[in-house]
């Protein structure tokens, strides 16, 4: 599965690249987010902009790493 790794990036060019590297997937395909913290705030906003066309799944949550996998559905 695909990692997406964006804790050495700008936190600007974070959110942009996730909902690109999500509305790359087809349906039932999924990759994983690793973060530097809760990515929580990214779950609200997918909720308005993605709403009924993603799942959520921690795999990891800290303290240092946070792992979320995201699934198109």
């Amino acid at each position: 599965m695909k990692e997406l790794n964006v804790i050495d990036m700008p936190p600007i060019q974070r959110h942009p690249l996730i909902f690109k590297t999500f509305d790359d997937l087809k349906k039932g395909e999924s990759f994983v987010l690793i973060n530097d913290h809760d990515p929580k705030p990214l779950y609200y906003q997918f909720l308005h902009e993605r709403e009924n066309q993603f799942t959520w799944e921690y795999l990891e949550q800290g303290p240092k790493v946070w792992k979320v996998k995201l699934s198109k559905i």
